[in-house]
């Protein structure tokens, strides 16, 4: 097979991918040796995926404790009202933590799923208090459009972004 052949790019492509999902701030030369390619390789395909919004951006994992902050996962269950025009046009348009910038919620995913609830926002907020007056306001803005909500407070987090927590083994109520 030629090593430029479609089948090869994309399987090297996810090689990179693994490698920075495992470690996105590891150097073009750290990937490249342990993928077995050149640096203008890595580079190159890095530059691709960027542009072709495969790699949307690149964060950093924080550790919620040492920022005084709790992390909280919302399950939300639409109504059967449709968006209307209006309400489209802003959800593509702005954060829903800019709706309500004085809780002190950052949301962190919005994912529109497949089940018993449609949608599910993960988000982290000083305590329980900001988190209630966050879905309050949540519901009364989008009051039209929730049917029910439900909110799920992170005890411990295991593995975030697929990177394993380096601090579980302190953790004494695991299991």
């Amino acid at each position: 097979m030629p090593k430029n052949s479609q089948k090869q790019i994309d399987k090297d492509e996810k090689k990179i991918l693994r490698e920075l999902q495992s470690n996105g701030k590891g150097s073009i030369d750290g990937i490249a040796k342990k993928c077995g390619f050149s640096r203008q390789k890595v580079w190159r395909l890095i530059k691709r995926l960027e542009n072709n919004k495969t790699i949307w951006g690149y964060s950093a994992i924080v550790d919620d404790e040492k920022t005084d902050v709790n992390y909280y996962t919302a399950l939300v269950k639409r109504s059967v009202n449709p968006f209307d025009a209006k309400m489209k046009n802003e959800i593509s348009k702005y954060k829903i933590d800019d709706y309500f910038p004085e809780t002190n919620v950052t949301i962190e995913d919005i994912l529109y799923v497949n089940g018993k609830y449609d949608w599910i926002i993960t988000f982290t907020a000083p305590g329980i208090k900001e988190t209630k007056i966050f879905c309050e306001k949540m519901m009364n803005k989008f009051s039209n459009y929730i049917s029910e909500y439900e909110v799920l407070e992170t005890i411990i987090p295991i593995r975030k972004k697929s990177i394993k927590n380096p601090l579980i083994k302190n953790q004494s109520l695991l299991l």
